[in-house]
């Protein structure tokens, strides 16, 4: 009885285990091929790439690949093949287009406006703090001279 658990249970585990076998006529195709399915968004599962996920749009595609390696299609023509279809969500790192101009340049231009800011505020808190220290009101000799019995008074305290 407990044999056959076992069996089914490891039968079971193996039907899901995916094995892929692509036999690349060189080295070179095959690094390829690792390159580019890990460089790719699998379309269906969308935080895997292509090389880590079993679903089925993930097995074509990387079948796609295989093929378009084998008819010695260099990897920009791959990349191409793949956003025409799929779009720029398939890439990790997007190209830069006019679509996702916002999304590459919006960083830079907030922390820019905000050191804009940042520089503004600290030069007007500076200013301020010189008109202020300009305008001390200069001490009469009457002045001066009650100023000194209270600064005496207390170092006699």
């Amino acid at each position: 009885m407990l044999r056959l658990f076992i069996i089914i249970l490891l039968s079971i585990t193996s039907a899901y285990a995916a094995i892929e076998t692509y036999e690349f006529k060189d080295k070179d195709k095959e690094r390829r091929f690792q390159a580019l399915s890990a460089d790719m968004r699998c379309p269906k599962c969308q935080n895997q790439n292509l090389a880590d996920s079993n679903a089925e749009i993930a097995q074509d595609l990387k079948q796609k690949i295989f093929e378009m390696l084998a008819a010695d299609k260099s990897d920009t023509e791959i990349v191409d093949y793949m956003v025409a279809r799929y779009g720029d969500f398939v890439l990790y790192e997007p190209r830069f287009n006019a679509q996702n101009a916002v999304l590459w340049l919006g960083p830079g231009v907030l922390l820019l406006l905000g050191l804009i800011v940042v520089i503004g505020l600290t030069r007007s808190r500076n200013s301020k703090h010189a008109e202020n220290s300009e305008h001390t009101p200069e001490l009469d000799a009457k002045q001066q001279k009650q100023l000194q019995q209270v600064l005496n008074k207390d170092k006699k305290s």
